[in-house]
């Protein structure tokens, strides 16, 4: 076979999997980059080129303002949090402790629900009067309190639900880093006295940081394309305080019918995600060892 006959064997064995990456990914990100210059089409008006008209409405809403420090808020709860607990845990499993397969299964398991079920099922935590926390509260002489229907509470006990999932998602990471470090690292920190402390900032911790850097960045994607739970749970409310921005381009698109300002939204949304990313990278890299 010449080389020529390889190279185009080659490029048909590809062209499936690239025509569907091509249709259902690379075209509709683009033609949502075009919609976001148009109006949004009207049974008897139709679509006309705008300009950055859309992306000046987004900036003069309130409600996207509101549901961008929602989503800072939020990033900032689920994030490190969630980082940290999937470290520990998998510190804690890696270990020969009693039982270590159903923990691991135990701490696996909210990554394997889906979002929708998880959200149901914590909305019978959140329950007023009948829920397990009012339950919980009441035996200990507490009062009911309506968690998700207030604007002190709610945002909080949604970003906990993430944290809940993902935490465990981010273990199986750790997990697998953790067994590649060779155990004679260990065996040496131990014969020279060592504490486990030491050895895990000076040795496991610097080697997990490529593991890190991999579960920041999904961290923060995770971060900002949430939205299931929301829906179930608040739908935004009360008072758009849970609103964020996945899910105010949902309301715009699927509530308000308004596609081209959902559009614009979700270009500032991927610039955004991406820049952060970027940052992420050349900020974290130089502090990173391969082995």
């Amino acid at each position: 076979m010449s080389r020529a006959t390889a190279t185009i064997h080659g490029w048909l064995l590809l062209l499936p999997a690239m025509a569907l990456l091509v249709l259902f990914t690379h075209w509709p990100a683009l033609a949502t980059f075009i919609d976001s210059f148009y109006s949004t089409p009207r049974p008897r008006r139709a679509t006309h080129f705008v300009g950055l008209e859309n992306y000046r409405q987004i900036a003069d809403d309130p409600i996207f303002w509101q549901a961008l420090s929602n989503n800072l808020w939020f990033a900032l709860g689920t994030i490190p949090v969630s980082i940290a607990l999937a470290m520990i845990m998998a510190l804690w499993v890696n270990d020969r402790i009693a039982g270590r397969t159903l923990v691991r299964m135990a701490y696996f398991t909210p990554t394997v629900l889906p979002m929708i079920a998880i959200a149901n099922i914590w909305l019978f935590f959140y329950t007023p009067q009948y829920g397990l926390l009012a339950q919980v509260l009441s035996a200990f002489g507490g009062a009911s309190h309506n968690w998700l229907g207030s604007k002190d509470t709610a945002l909080a006990c949604v970003t906990l639900v993430a944290v809940w999932k993902e935490a465990g998602f981010f273990m199986i990471f750790y997990l697998a880093a953790l067994q590649q470090i060779p155990p004679s690292l260990a065996e040496a920190s131990a014969l020279e006295g060592a504490s486990r402390f030491y050895f895990f900032r000076r040795v496991q911790f610097p080697l997990l940081m490529p593991t890190t850097l991999f579960v920041l960045v999904n961290a923060v994607i995770n971060a900002f394309r949430t939205v299931d739970h929301i829906i179930v749970m608040t739908r935004g409310g009360p008072d758009n305080a849970t609103s964020l921005l996945l899910f105010r381009v949902y309301e715009l698109g699927f509530n308000f019918w308004d596609t081209s300002l959902a559009a614009a939204l979700t270009v500032l949304l991927l610039m955004g995600l991406a820049l952060t990313a970027l940052a992420q990278y050349l900020f974290l890299e130089r502090r990173i060892h391969y082995r």
